[in-house]
Parts: C-alpha cells; sequence; structure tokens
C-alpha cells in the first residue's frame, strides 16, 4: 500500500496573481501535468483523494479522481503553511489503515514530510531529491503500515 504525495501542478505566478492566492489556477502546462497524473496512478488502488483547499490543488488532482471515481476531500492539513505534524500524522494514519491515498500539497510542506521520514530512517528513492511542481512521492508501507520507502517521481514533461 501507498501514499502518493503531489505537489500541485504549475499555476500561474504568484506575483502577478492579483486574486486571493487560495484562488490561484493551474497555467496551460499545469493543466496537461494535471491530466498526465492519470498516466501515473490511475490504475492504482487508489480508495481517497485528499487535497489542500487551494484552487491549484485541487485542480491538479481533478482529472484523476474524475478518472477513478472518487470525490476530492479538501484537507486543511494540507495547505500551504500547514503545520509538519499535521502532514505527517495524515500520511502515518493512511498507512496505518491500509488505506491507499493521493494527498496534493505545496512545496513548503512536501519537503518538511520528506525530511522526517528521512530522519526516521527511510530509504528516499530518487534520482533527484526535489519536489519540483507537478512531482509526486510514493511514500510505501509494508502490510503493518510501516513506513519502508519514499520514490521519486519527476514531473510530467
Amino acid at each position: 500500500m501507498a501514499v502518493h504525495l503531489v505537489r500541485h501542478a504549475k499555476a500561474g505566478v504568484r506575483r502577478q496573481w492579483v486574486g486571493p492566492d487560495d484562488q490561484r489556477p493551474l497555467t496551460k502546462p499545469g493543466l496537461r501535468q494535471a491530466d498526465a497524473l492519470v498516466a501515473l496512478l490511475g490504475d492504482r488502488p487508489v480508495s481517497r483523494i485528499l487535497s489542500s483547499p487551494y484552487l491549484r490543488c485541487v485542480q491538479s488532482v481533478t482529472p484523476l479522481a474524475d478518472h477513478l471515481g472518487i470525490e476530492i476531500e479538501p484537507d486543511s492539513r494540507l495547505a500551504e503553511g500547514a503545520r509538519l505534524t499535521d502532514a505527517f500524522c495524515l500520511v502515518e494514519d493512511l498507512l496505518a489503515q491500509g488505506v491507499e491515498a493521493v494527498l496534493c500539497s505545496h512545496g513548503d510542506v512536501i519537503p518538511e514530510v520528506l525530511v522526517r521520514l528521512e530522519g526516521r530512517g527511510v530509504e528516499l528513492v530518487s534520482d533527484e531529491w526535489s519536489v519540483k511542481k507537478g512531482s509526486t512521492w510514493t511514500i510505501e508501507a509494508d502490510a503493518e503500515g510501516d513506513i519502508t520507502r519514499a520514490v521519486h517521481h519527476p514531473p510530467p514533461s
């Protein structure tokens, strides 16, 4: 079983966006990255999709949710600026419950989760330790829910 931690796809430039930041949408390349997530995770036994409530995160997992017929669950523990403890506990809880899930979050949350995993001795498998927009980390667990490794999938080109 696994939890797939997705960094939201490419969104417009923050300083050029005139509305509230939580409403900043994906760009055309970002929408293509969101569509490509279906090829990466569409055949996995995902039963839940949780997302930061920010529009760019929800848009990033919408094609996958549509493909799998799953509702997206907005979750503030994945929002920009969320406390590390909350996001990390969410990952651990899902794995302990045996739930295969996709979580979409931000560039400040995901690295903190990975650093905590690494600090606990979890192997991070990657050609490039990165959390680029549109990338995914698959956090794998054994049958008891113990995290065994995290595998990086670079963003689609």
